[in-house]
């Protein structure tokens, strides 16, 4: 890429701002500046991970289009991070928008990945993120598993004993359950109450709802 001999496009950049206007969500990010990779990175793999999305550099998080300078730069910069930290390696389509003279938009694009769950490797650090409305937040390891597998798409199978009863009744009760409440619910151990989740999910009999502060579990038609 050389962004200094890219033309000045209005329709593009009408079309850019209509999208941004939008503002931040499931499927769209702003940054203003590339000055740390490692959080825009993180971003990236949350979209590949849940719905894909795209990630503008250069826009601040009103939607104003301030643009960046040096675009070339911030394009290798991040570039290097994904190839250092991302595994396994994701396909990011890179897209330069000249807004004047001297400043640009870096537009970073990044489908739902066939290869997920992507984590971002930092020493013997490995985190999994997903995208939650408008946050890219780090998965827990049930949630992870549940990514991994569902991507598979191989059939579930368990049993619906006295444990997965009480589960479904506490959730009539209740709305949602944590994992320490369903271990302690269901007299089970971290790991049975995990792998029973995870199962459940998976079969589609429950949904995982993943925040910042820890996930919990609805039924599968909650609203919740």
């Amino acid at each position: 890429m050389n962004a200094e001999k890219l033309p000045y496009d209005p329709e593009m950049v009408w079309h850019l701002t209509k999208l941004v206007k939008r503002g931040e969500g499931l499927q769209q990010e702003f940054k203003q500046k590339a000055s740390h990779p490692e959080k825009i990175v993180r971003e990236l793999v949350a979209f590949a991970n849940t719905e894909g999305g795209v990630l503008y550099i250069g826009v601040s998080d009103d939607g104003t289009l301030t643009g960046t300078r040096y675009p070339d730069e911030d394009v290798h910069v991040i570039r290097q991070e994904l190839m250092r930290t991302c595994k396994p390696p994701l396909d990011v389509q890179f897209n330069i928008i000249r807004l004047s003279a001297k400043r640009f938009v870096v537009e970073a694009e990044v489908s739902k990945s066939d290869h997920r769950p992507h984590e971002v490797r930092n020493g013997k650090d490995h985190a999994v993120f997903v995208r939650v409305k408008d946050q890219s937040i780090q998965c827990s390891a049930e949630h992870r598993e549940i990514i991994r597998r569902s991507r598979l798409g191989k059939g579930v199978k368990f049993i619906y004993g006295e444990a997965e009863q009480q589960l479904m009744k506490y959730l009539e009760l209740h709305g949602r359950i944590t994992l320490k409440e369903y271990r302690d619910v269901g007299k089970l151990s971290h790991f049975q109450a995990a792998r029973k989740l995870v199962l459940l999910t998976l079969s589609g009999v429950i949904r995982i709802v993943p925040t910042d502060k820890g996930d919990h579990y609805v039924a599968a038609g909650s609203a919740h």
